[in-house]
């Protein structure tokens, strides 16, 4: 236990990590915007500070939650990977973005994401975390055989994307 946490209990370690306004934001542009760099972060609809962004991704690298990396093709570019603790929050999520659409205003487009993963449940989660460990920790880290057909990932960006086809045109 951090000598800084206020007690031992799971529930309060985990939100002085995720408690928040912005970090699980942060995470669910990497997870399901594949965001990896600053700059696509700093684009997110919420439109969080550079500062703020900088700092939470620091909380996340320190807490083994995103690896920070040199990009090979850019000098001055860094590349943030999921590490498998980050993998391993997709149910949570899923489960909270489930929870999102039944109790709140959720805008189409993204319930549209909710409903393929809560569709799908946990065989949906851990397909799509297998397709995370390949991108971010590579092909090695995958525990099972990659599926025939589309991707999770992209049948969540193709729901995503008729939901909002779907807004423009009425």
């Amino acid at each position: 236990m951090r000598k800084d946490s206020r007690s031992a209990c799971p529930i309060n370690l985990s939100l002085e990590i995720f408690g928040d306004r912005w970090t699980l934001l942060v995470l669910r542009d990497v997870v399901f915007g594949g965001a990896r760099h600053f700059r696509e972060l700093l684009g997110g609809e919420e439109r969080i500070s550079s500062n703020i962004l900088a700092d939470r991704l620091g909380v996340l690298v320190e807490h083994e939650l995103l690896t920070r990396a040199g990009d090979p093709s850019h000098k001055q570019k860094v590349t943030y990977s999921l590490t498998e603790r980050a993998i391993e929050l997709v149910p949570v999520l899923a489960q909270l973005s489930a929870w999102g659409v039944r109790h709140l205003p959720v805008a189409d487009a993204y319930a549209a994401r909710a409903e393929v993963l809560t569709a799908g449940g946990p065989p949906l989660w851990e397909a799509f975390m297998d397709e995370l460990r390949e991108t971010h920790l590579g092909p090695a880290a995958r525990r099972g055989k990659a599926p025939d057909g589309p991707t999770v990932a992209a049948r969540l960006d193709a729901a995503y994307a008729a939901a909002v086809e779907n807004r423009r045109s009425e």
